[in-house]
């Protein structure tokens, strides 16, 4: 069995799916490593680092995706657009396993299942015990969270810690973290690293007691929560209402932070409306938002896409890839998930489907030359697969 990771073709994207210290695991698990040349560079890995470890170079594209599996960072969907996922037709019987936005981009799904090649969509691991080694998205929010800080530390006119000295004492900033997942909890950390004065809020009321461990204020909204949290421990998606009353009370919040941090996403939607243009004005001149939820329409109202946006004195930054933008460790991080799943799949150098195991049901997306995962054939407005036997 032959596993094969590519450069990365997405623009910007500096993350690489395999590290050479993972290599060793998967030689000993029957997998033959490809790496196709320059795929490790930007995340500072070269070529022999790869060789050194027993991966085989592979000079051109061509040759790396002759591989049984292909792996990627970003794929159909998450690569936005068909030209930057570089990946050619697969033949039936390849296997691709990278990130793919599957419930954003379901049609990106259904457009790769013809041409009978398999996909196993990592977004769509689910956050279990036995799954937590191979959770991408908790890992690479992970950094998400760490980085949102350091950028808002950065455009912010004053510091994070209280400072008390000869010349005045110097005030904590304070941080205001919306949303307590991954994201929002490594942010809380990071803020209170740094001196900040932290709060935070999340719909879901179990998360009080993770941001109260980390040294946050847990804010109360007065809002009918029950129902808040979805499958998988995501939050769950409220109807316009809710979100208006919301708004309407975070306000007052947002506007006594010299930060804020928005993580609020659900899965395949919208971002949900948080902050207003007018909740912005009624901010600090000199504040920061760091709106983590941009991409899909953002938490913040004037927030955009990987831009830098000043409005009412107030600046607004909606980055996109905040993982890429630390690769080395965002690439080791991704590259241990990947191998974690990958020797749970094969087996003595065989890629065996057992559809009795929930990690590799509710991740495969596309086989056999259909969409078989059942929330993207809903989504599809598909027809309900029967249950069948999946075959290598």
């Amino acid at each position: 069995m032959q596993v094969a990771a590519l450069l990365e073709s997405f623009p910007g994207e500096r993350r690489v799916a395999l590290v050479p210290a993972d290599v060793p695991k998967l030689n000993k698990a029957g997998i033959e490593v490809v790496i196709e040349s320059g795929a490790g560079a930007a995340a500072g890995h070269a070529d022999a680092a790869y060789v050194a470890k027993g991966a085989k170079i592979a000079g051109t594209r061509a040759s790396a995706l002759a591989a049984d599996v292909i792996i990627q960072v970003r794929a159909l969907g998450a690569a936005r657009h068909p030209s930057a996922s570089g990946l050619e037709p697969l033949r039936p019987g390849q296997y691709l396993i990278a990130m793919c936005d599957p419930l954003g981009e379901p049609q990106e799904i259904a457009a790769f299942a013809a041409s009978g090649a398999s996909l196993f969509a990592l977004e769509l691991i689910p956050r279990t015990t036995r799954a937590q080694s191979m959770d991408v998205l908790s890992s690479m929010a992970t950094l998400a969270g760490y980085r949102a800080v350091l950028l808002a530390a950065l455009e912010l006119p004053k510091i994070f810690p209280l400072l008390m000295t000869a010349a005045g004492t110097l005030t904590s900033a304070k941080a205001f973290i919306i949303g307590a997942g991954v994201a929002g909890l490594q942010a809380i950390a990071t803020a209170r690293r740094l001196g900040a004065v932290v709060r935070a809020y999340d719909v879901r009321p179990a998360c009080r007691e993770q941001v109260e461990s980390l040294g946050g204020k847990f804010v109360e909204l007065p809002l009918e929560t029950s129902g808040a949290e979805g499958q998988g421990g995501y939050a769950q998606a409220q109807g316009e209402e809710f979100y208006r009353r919301q708004r309407e009370l975070m306000a007052q919040v947002v506007a006594e932070s010299d930060v804020v941090i928005t993580t609020a996403a659900i899965p395949g939607k919208p971002s949900p409306r948080l902050i207003t243009a007018d909740a912005v004005a009624g901010m600090q001149p000199g504040s920061v938002i760091v709106d983590l939820a941009a991409e899909r329409g953002g938490n913040c109202e004037l927030s955009r896409p990987d831009e830098r946006v000043v409005a009412h004195d107030v600046t607004i930054l909606g980055p996109t890839n905040l993982p890429g933008e630390v690769p080395r460790d965002a690439s080791q991080m991704f590259s241990a998930n990947v191998t974690s799943f990958l020797v749970n799949l094969i087996k003595k150098g065989e890629l065996v489907l057992n559809c009795d195991d929930p990690i590799l049901r509710e991740t495969l997306a596309a086989h056999n030359g259909q969409v078989v995962h059942s929330r993207l054939r809903e989504l599809l407005g598909l027809s309900k697969l029967e249950q069948q036997t999946l075959e290598t």
